[in-house]
């Protein structure tokens, strides 16, 4: 809104009014704004939920050693991270930019999403939550949306690179006209594009159509598997919040990359027109993270819910088709990956030995995170751990939390630097 305010303004030469034009200066506003609504809002969010007695209840020291000690915490602090994502958004963003109205509908619709589960487990005492069919259907629908939005709007295009040898030295240009793309960004390749019209080669001059249909259902994975992954990341005190700022820088430089013609060029990667907004929508997401860490740090004064771990995999996911580095998501959702990864192999393997008549378990507790803060005198002593033995000791929640965080920023430098390894 501010946006369209000082560029009207801008025509009467109003002093300061062309800053607004800055995407720089957009974006890092965005940040302070968001960190200080987290912040603010934060404080009465919690006040208000206390005085109203919800939070949560005690959890079963089977599942979670530490549960006593987070009795009487307020959750569905999601709510603190998408007023904190949205107000400054609003007020800062370009509302008319596509990827822009794409990430805010996202937002709302994970975060309600997300409500409905806190909403049924604090209000109606069903630990249950929503029921798991609904969450799935949830995000495959925010997932098909942004893929045929994609698809079908004129001004999701980029501006592909082609590479020229000029005096004998390669050179990388974009061509002049946008077109509608189906490459995404591969890691350690020399050509360093995947064109997803090519893998459906065999639909013949089928194969464009073929292409979009595989890019919607990739996008339709993509957003489920992350928003599922950041909300099994959400089990200790700081821990999803850390993670996903780490990642929102990660996607933010990405994003910056790909909208600048010249970092595009010198990368060697698509430049996607318009991507720009997307900092500024990351800048609110990275300050709402840092925000909300302010009360979730151990000892957390508030729990962010599925409110909070479903929109944040959700928007880490939309965020990476728009710039078509969805395949580099293994890498920088790292954690995320291998939180949802010792789930499938736990379950699969729990309910393949069962049949037999055996009880056989993979680690000590998943996601694996809770594996290295559970004791052997918590585990069932009916059933074979063939990880029973690693880790040797348990690890506080604190050690463990800023462990995944140095993981991951790890895997984040890795995933920039990608783009220069091939």
């Amino acid at each position: 809104m501010l946006y369209y305010l000082f560029r009207f303004l801008s025509q009467f030469n109003i002093p300061g009014s062309h800053m607004w034009s800055y995407i720089s200066f957009r974006a890092l506003l965005t940040l302070v704004l968001s960190l200080i609504i987290s912040a603010w809002f934060g404080q009465h969010f919690i006040r208000y939920m206390h005085r109203r007695n919800i939070s949560e209840t005690e959890r079963d020291a089977k599942i979670d050693p530490f549960g006593v000690q987070k009795k009487g915490v307020p959750t569905m602090g999601g709510i603190i991270i998408m007023m904190a994502i949205l107000v400054p958004v609003l007020l800062l963003g370009r509302i008319r930019n596509i990827y822009l109205l794409l990430m805010i509908g996202t937002t709302i619709w994970l975060g309600f999403l997300g409500f409905m589960d806190d909403y049924i487990k604090t209000f109606r005492k069903n630990k249950e939550g929503l029921r798991g069919m609904y969450k799935i259907v949830g995000q495959v629908s925010i997932g098909l949306i942004v893929g045929i939005v994609l698809w079908a709007s004129p001004d999701a295009v980029v501006r592909e690179n082609v590479t020229m040898v000029k005096q004998g030295q390669e050179q990388v240009i974009h061509k002049s006209e946008p077109v509608k793309s189906l490459n995404t960004t591969i890691p350690f390749v020399k050509n360093h594009n995947l064109d997803y019209s090519k893998v459906m080669g065999f639909l013949g001059k089928y194969k464009v159509a073929g292409g979009w249909v595989l890019f919607v259902i990739m996008t339709i994975l993509v957003v489920t598997a992350v928003s599922n992954g950041a909300n099994l990341n959400d089990g200790m005190d700081g821990m999803c919040a850390g993670n996903a700022a780490i990642i929102g820088v990660a996607l933010g430089i990405l994003a910056y990359m790909g909208s600048h013609i010249e970092f595009a060029a010198y990368l060697d990667i698509m430049y996607i027109p318009g991507s720009q907004e997307l900092v500024v929508f990351l800048c609110a997401f990275i300050g709402a993270m840092v925000g909300f860490l302010w009360y979730n740090a151990y000892p957390a004064q508030v729990f962010m819910g599925d409110t909070g771990s479903l929109m944040i995999g959700g928007i880490i996911g939309v965020c990476a088709v728009i710039i078509h580095k969805e395949l580099l998501l293994p890498i920088l959702c790292g954690i995320f990956f291998v939180e949802s990864l010792s789930v499938i192999i736990q379950t699969v393997v729990f309910k393949y030995n069962k049949k037999k008549g055996r009880r056989v378990r993979v680690f000590r507790a998943t996601p694996i995170h809770d594996n290295f803060r559970r004791l052997d005198d918590q585990l069932d002593p009916t059933s074979h751990y063939i990880f029973r033995n690693w880790p040797k000791r348990q690890f506080s929640e604190s050690k463990i939390t800023v462990r995944f965080w140095i993981t991951t920023i790890i895997l984040a430098a890795l995933t920039i630097v990608t783009l220069k390894m091939r």
